[in-house]
């Protein structure tokens, strides 16, 4: 099915767009050897038509821009990781550590799909993600900035701007959300701009193939985050459709989707020098956060993350070992704890020890200098740093409670669970549009799904500890920050030992876990359709606890919703300062909407002394195989390795390198949510898949590091060799045109 593009305004740059893009060309002429920064909206690219050239582009730069062309079309989300159709049957790449889930849900303690990994040979033989699971392909792009906060009357309240906003975005969506399009209206420039993304969603998802882990997670977290990487991050899903064509749920009858487009796997794969373009859904950066929001992260948030990571981590060790079902069915929160952790040390190590806090300073004072220094620059932005400051000092009077809080409710599916269904409950008598956007009718189909899901993944055996870890820091916080209802329930007050809150907590999770049904599938899933005062009538204990916890809650978000009417005003107007000051030389954050970044495949000298290649082979697989643990390589892959060593051919072997290359690195700008992004070539033919960063630039979130920025991909040539030699799928390689 064929969709509109967008509307020819909403796709043109506006002056500001054109600004940067003549600055970024003319620094870059200045300065070819650092990495470019920017992970530009696809309707930039055209305008970065003389970079590209001078980097080697000779093609046409409008075809980054046509979402309903090639390449663009064969981009898609999977909601947090990227990926893209290699074929027309609608084969789906991205990488292995973004099919967890997929490998959990299908996964036993007799059949482990995430130790032993799975290929389908049939379409008979792929396998369900299960509910939820989708995919997102984005088909336009449009400028709603008007329909959005034009015309706002000024003397309105910070409370009542954000209702007018959200009210606005609401009817955006809506009048945007039809013949099955999924739509979103996302802020770019910290509010300065409104687009409106128009998405197919196609919800009937299913696992073709994933390596076993000791390729698809070699290395594990030791070389997580590290260089050189010798993993096979890579896996593939097939999406399904009705016979229509049109996305319908899971059914036997549905058949593979036939995408406009689809990428030509490349057996070349990519070489140092070569230029490459990654696209993908980055997550989020924070370039333009100000010193003291990034000082607070940096003192208190990013720590305060660190060490809740490595002590939760540490129970579901405890809690799993020996216990392949748990282990199972705790592996994906485990390796997103460990994935997370480990990248917040890195940032914290260059906020600090890389001197970017340092540097952060020293842009903020320049910006407040040159604000000064002009009476119509003071007038227009005097007084916005000083606002946006009293903001942030008011929320960290209340941060630790507000965190812990949180804990709670996303430590604790069951928590979780209760919560989304009393709130449900609360919101479904009004209007749609009146609902609160979570609640409104377009989220009931994925919010049942999750409901059903959970039957794979919940267990009151991993639950409970991290519920008893949440409690545990709400019995500690201070006196002026005590969350009230847990007090009254559990029997806390301040000051009270610690031994004895954990009696006092032990007490009540018996009461809690014993009174509940909500694990029953049947249960939770009839509260669904229930009135709130049905769902009270039930007396589940974990109903109750979340109806105890609804005011604080609901105080909280109301906060929230001023503080964000603030936010609205302020925000654009620190922008356009950074903008005016910098001549229009600013990239907009990552928001999770598709963007395209560029550069080279190269090496860097991290630190003094060291020196990284940009590639790494199949001898490092082999050098660093221990047989066991994180370094276990299948027995199949070192006879295929064996084999080759022995003169089998391939098409797949580097003759410069005298193997098959496996990993490399580029000086591309990427961020989270780029895991499983295409990496192209200038013919926009895949030749790579991004998985990872180096930890000594993880902190280029939150301020770009031009010179040793890196990213890391694993090359299409390992994938291909996969195939074909270790695992002899040859329906894939015919699929995608392999010879």
């Amino acid at each position: 099915m064929r969709f509109p593009f967008i509307s020819e305004g909403g796709f043109h740059l506006k002056n500001a767009f054109r600004l940067t893009v003549v600055l970024v060309a003319a620094l870059c002429t200045a300065l070819p050897v650092v990495a470019d920064e920017g992970m530009w909206m696809p309707q930039q690219i055209p305008d970065l038509a003389p970079r590209l050239k001078e980097l080697g582009f000779t093609g046409d730069a409008k075809m980054w821009a046509d979402l309903t062309g090639f390449p663009m079309n064969a981009i898609v989300s999977l909601g947090g990781c990227s990926a893209s159709f290699i074929s027309p049957d609608g084969l789906i790449a991205t990488n292995n550590h973004c099919v967890q889930g997929s490998l959990q849900y299908n996964s036993t303690p007799e059949r482990n799909l995430i130790v032993d990994g799975y290929l389908a040979r049939t379409r008979d033989e792929e396998l369900s993600n299960g509910p939820g699971s989708r995919v997102w392909v984005t088909v336009s792009v449009k400028e709603v900035t008007d329909q959005i906060t034009g015309k706002i009357d000024p003397k309105l309240t910070d409370r009542k701007r954000f209702d007018v906003i959200e009210r606005r975005v609401k009817e955006q969506t809506a009048a945007c959300e039809k013949d099955g399009l999924r739509c979103n209206v996302a802020s770019f420039f910290e509010g300065l701009r409104y687009f409106e993304i128009a998405q197919l969603e196609i919800n009937d998802v299913r696992l073709v193939y994933s390596p076993p882990q000791g390729i698809g997670n070699y290395g594990g977290e030791t070389d997580n985050w590290q260089w050189p990487r010798h993993t096979g991050d890579f896996s593939f899903y097939r999406a399904y459709v009705g016979k229509d064509g049109k996305p319908a749920p899971f059914s036997k009858e549905n058949v593979p989707y036939h995408p406009k487009h689809f990428l030509k796997v490349s057996p070349k794969g990519a070489s140092p020098g070569e230029l490459i373009f990654v696209a993908g859904y980055p997550g989020r950066t924070q370039r333009h956060e100000t010193y003291a929001e990034v000082k607070e992260r940096t003192e208190w948030a990013l720590p305060r993350s660190v060490r809740r990571s490595k002590e939760m981590i540490a129970l579901l060790e405890a809690t799993t070992k020996g216990q392949k079902e748990l282990e199972i069915k705790a592996e994906p929160r485990m390796r997103g704890l460990l994935n997370g952790m480990k990248k917040n040390e890195g940032v914290l190590e260059g906020l600090l020890k890389g001197g970017i806090l340092a540097r952060k300073k020293v842009k903020q004072e320049a910006l407040e200098a040159w604000i000064a220094a002009d009476p119509q620059r003071k007038k227009e932005y005097g007084g916005v740093l000083a606002e946006m400051a009293a903001m942030q000092a008011e929320g960290e009077k209340t941060r630790e409670r507000d965190s812990v809080l949180g804990g709670v409710y996303f430590g604790s599916t069951l928590v979780g669970t209760a919560n989304q269904l009393y709130r449900l409950s609360l919101e479904r008598p009004k209007a749609n549009i009146d609902r609160d956007p979570t609640f409104q009718e377009r989220n009931w189909t994925r919010m049942k799904e999750g409901l059903e899901r959970m039957q794979r993944t919940y267990d009151n055996r991993l639950d409970r500890p991290m519920l008893r870890y949440a409690l545990l820091e709400a019995a500690a916080l201070p006196a002026d920050q005590r969350i009230a209802p847990l007090d009254t329930l559990v029997g806390f007050a301040p000051g009270m030992a610690k031994d004895e809150a954990a009696k006092k907590i032990d007490a009540y999770l018996d009461t809690l876990y014993a009174g509940t049904k909500i694990p029953e599938k049947d249960f939770r899933l009839a509260l669904f359709d229930k009135s709130t005062k049905e769902i009270v009538d039930t007396k589940d204990e974990a109903v109750k606890l979340a109806a105890a916890l609804y005011p604080v809650q609901e105080a909280n978000r109301e906060r929230e919703k001023a503080n964000d009417g603030k936010r609205s005003r302020l925000r654009p107007q620190y922008m356009r300062a950074l903008l005016a000051q910098g001549g229009g030389l600013v990239a907009p954050d990552a928001n999770s909407t598709l963007r395209v970044t560029f550069g080279r495949v190269m090496g860097v000298d991290p630190r003094d002394g060291m020196r990284y290649l940009p590639q790494t082979t199949l001898q490092g697989v082999v050098d660093k195989n221990t047989g066991g643990g994180e370094f276990n390589v299948p027995a199949r892959q070192l006879e295929a390795i064996q084999a080759l060593r022995a003169g089998k051919k391939t098409p797949y072997f580097d003759a410069k390198l005298g193997d098959v290359p496996v990993n490399f690195m580029s000086d591309v700008d990427t961020t989270g949510g780029n895991s499983g992004s295409a990496v192209l070539n200038s013919q926009g033919e895949l030749v790579g898949l991004l998985f990872d960063g180096t930890l000594e630039t993880v902190a280029s979130d939150f301020l770009f590091e031009t010179e040793k920025t890196r990213s890391i991909q694993v090359d299409t040539r390992y994938m291909l060799w996969t195939w074909d030699a270790v695992e002899g799928a040859k329906n894939l390689l015919d699929e995608v045109g392999i010879k």
